[in-house]
């Protein structure tokens, strides 16, 4: 892939306020005849689209056209007002170059790749004497046999408790193997055969071992037959105890292959990709077969305009689905793709070897796309429930609390400190699609010492940091746009929680109120909305009282659904800051006054330690007994001294 980058600052300085088809235009005069890649920027320097193309020249010039545009690309149009281009030596490695910005980047106008959490794999691990059976996410970085990808973290918990159950494979740390003189309960209750007391001898255990990736890699017949002509030749010796061994890790295979639901004959390593449309909403289901079995399946809801065509959704989820995830030697999908061809040559580029993109019109493959099309279509219709009963819920917050239109981001405040130590202030963030846990934050206080257990200085702190950095960042609060009443912010669409708060809520009364209030007037902010939530009388749940600048405190019906979705906020913002105020008391507890010397690095650290014991008892320590420690200098042992014993001769 060429890195060449074709510079038009000259054009990006004389258009830096125009936009429209007169910018592209100039862009498009000295552009190559080649492949590559394109971005389109409004005049903030918010990317707006990423689009690759066979004819940079030829592709980047369509956008001039005054008509035969629809909405979408009409409107990103008259918002360019700069671009930029990249070269590739092949279309292919456009497209991959495509997927890649697109999901670091997420343009307003491309189709984006939402929740795209890692993948959980089964590793065999080889990096002891002994293998390992493990669940393993991210880089592979240690040695052994990898098998996956897993839909869930879930799934491969309930696969490798069945595997332990058919082949007797230790899931235990390294540390721990070492350190065992008798067999654990996994043995007892005939899950491991216990190599770490010699239960098995080395080559049992490696045919154990042997077994399982055999199982794994597909050869599940070969293996449950080999057991069962074990069990038999067991129940011939009359050694039956033996035989009821095999008789369970046969029943253990069968389960695991049993509860995975789809069991492909003639399809050993697929993705299966199923799209189904409601409500100008998709969603795909994505089913994952390795080794012939089905292991596991995930729904995804990308965000796209309504206004593009499915085959062009498709194409764009799985670039990007497959960006950093391995790809299988066959795609099989429910409905044609654009580009089947190019996007079939470019996932061959990079898995290094052939990949079949196919759309099956009969047979079995036919009906496992059917079925993945029968899931995306009902984890829709569950996705546009819940979508509905979270829009009537912040309907309900916008008319309890005056708001001029309903909340796209809500954000809630809590603090949490033992007598002002450790303090924190943590901030979680609720919208149209439900808690978002991606714009949740925490905040160290800074002054402990002067709040000194002071919630109202802590909160203070906290909203001025907040909205100090939201100002510097964003500017003022954007304008409100159309009909709708709703906000039209770059880079946004209907589900988007954006960057503004519609609402403050925080948790305490009057006193917290004014405090928070006082905040935002030092800052000029006079047009977010702010709520406290104070116990109420008895300090039950329920009889919570609601604090609005302007108005009396007022209750809400114990039943009323906007009570209980305020009290899930508040209760996960106190969840959320108290976590993070232990996390911050548990490192506080663990941390050494040795780290805070200069000159003391872990290999001084540990000699200290080792001739000593313990911190406390390096404080006690004369200069001569620390001279004393491999690697401790006369002046480093002054300086140790020093630092115990501060203010002495």
């Amino acid at each position: 892939m060429s890195d060449t980058q074709i510079s038009q600052e000259d054009e990006a300085a004389e258009t830096a306020i125009e936009s429209g088809p007169e910018v592209i235009k100039r862009f498009a005069k000295t552009l190559p005849g080649r492949p590559g890649v394109y971005r389109m920027y409004n005049h903030k320097g918010d990317v707006l689209y990423v689009g690759k193309a066979r004819n940079l020249k030829n592709r980047v010039s369509s956008y001039t056209r005054l008509g035969g545009h629809t909405n979408r690309i009409a409107a990103m149009i008259a918002n360019t007002s700069s671009m930029e281009f990249v070269t590739t030596k092949t279309e292919p490695e456009a497209l991959l170059l495509e997927a890649n910005l697109i999901k670091r980047l997420k343009p307003r106008y491309n189709v984006i790749l939402r929740d795209d959490k890692s993948f959980p794999y089964i590793l065999i691990a080889k990096d002891h004497d002994v293998a390992q059976i493990t669940k393993h996410r991210g880089a592979r970085n240690r040695k052994g046999s990898y098998y996956g990808p897993f839909a869930s973290a879930g799934s491969v918990n309930t696969t490798i408790n069945l595997l332990q159950k058919a082949f007797l494979l230790r899931s235990c740390s390294d540390s721990y193997y070492e350190n065992r003189t008798r067999p654990c309960l996994l043995f007892q209750i005939k899950r491991c055969a216990a190599p770490c007391t010699g239960e098995i001898s080395a080559g049992g255990y490696n045919e154990l071992v042997r077994q399982a990736e055999a199982f794994l890699s597909g050869k599940s017949n070969a293996v449950k037959t080999a057991l069962a002509k074990q069990m038999e030749a067991a129940s011939e010796e009359l050694d039956f105890e033996r035989a009821a061994v095999c008789r369970d890790r046969i029943s253990a295979l069968s389960h695991v292959t049993a509860s995975q639901g789809i069991n492909p004959q003639g399809l050993t390593e697929a993705d299966i990709f199923g799209l189904a449309q409601e409500g100008g909403q998709t969603g795909i289901q994505v089913f994952f077969i390795r080794a012939g079995q089905n292991w596991g399946t995930r729904a995804y809801f990308p965000r796209a305009d309504k206004s593009v065509e499915p085959a062009d959704i498709l194409a764009a989820f799985i670039a990007q689905f497959y960006d950093d995830k391995p790809v299988p030697r066959q795609i099989l999908l429910s409905g044609d793709v654009s580009e089947i061809e190019l996007l079939s040559d470019a996932l061959s580029t990079k898995a290094g070897r052939k990949v079949d993109v196919l759309v099956p019109r009969r047979g079995e493959k036919r009906e496992l796309v059917d079925h993945a099309v029968t899931n995306a279509r009902e984890a829709l219709g569950r996705k546009l429930a819940d979508t509905s009963s979270q829009k009537k819920l912040l309907e309900g917050v916008k008319n309890v609390f005056g708001l001029e239109r309903m909340p796209r981001r809500i954000e809630v405040y809590d603090n949490s400190h033992i007598q002002g130590t450790n303090a924190v202030g943590g901030m979680i963030v609720a919208g149209p699609e439900g808690l978002a846990k991606a714009h949740y934050r925490k905040f160290n206080i800074k002054t402990e010492q002067d709040t000194g257990g002071d919630d109202f200085g802590m909160m203070k702190e906290v909203l001025t940091r907040r909205f100090a950095r939201l100002l510097k960042e964003q500017g003022e609060r954007p304008a409100d746009a159309g009909d709708n009443g709703e906000r039209t912010d770059a880079g946004e669409d209907e589900t988007s929680v954006g960057t503004w708060p519609d609402l403050l809520l925080i948790d305490g009364g009057k006193g917290q109120l004014s405090a928070v209030q006082e905040v935002l007037r030092e800052l000029g902010i006079d047009d977010v909305p702010v709520a406290g939530i104070s116990k109420g009388p008895d300090r039950n749940a329920g009889r919570e009282q609601f604090h609005v600048s302007g108005k009396a405190p007022f209750m809400l019906e114990q039943r009323d659904p906007v009570l209980y979705y305020v009290q899930r906020l508040r209760d996960e913002a106190h969840r959320f800051a108290i976590g993070t105020h232990r996390a911050k008391r548990a490192k506080a507890a663990l941390a050494n006054p040795l780290d805070e010397i200069g000159g003391i690095g872990p290999g001084r650290k540990k000699a200290l330690l080792r001739a000593f014991g313990s911190a406390r008892a390096v404080s006690g320590a004369s200069i001569a007994d620390l001279e004393q420690v491999e690697g401790i200098s006369k002046s480093l042992a002054t300086a140790i001294y020093g630092y115990f014993h501060e203010g002495e001769t």
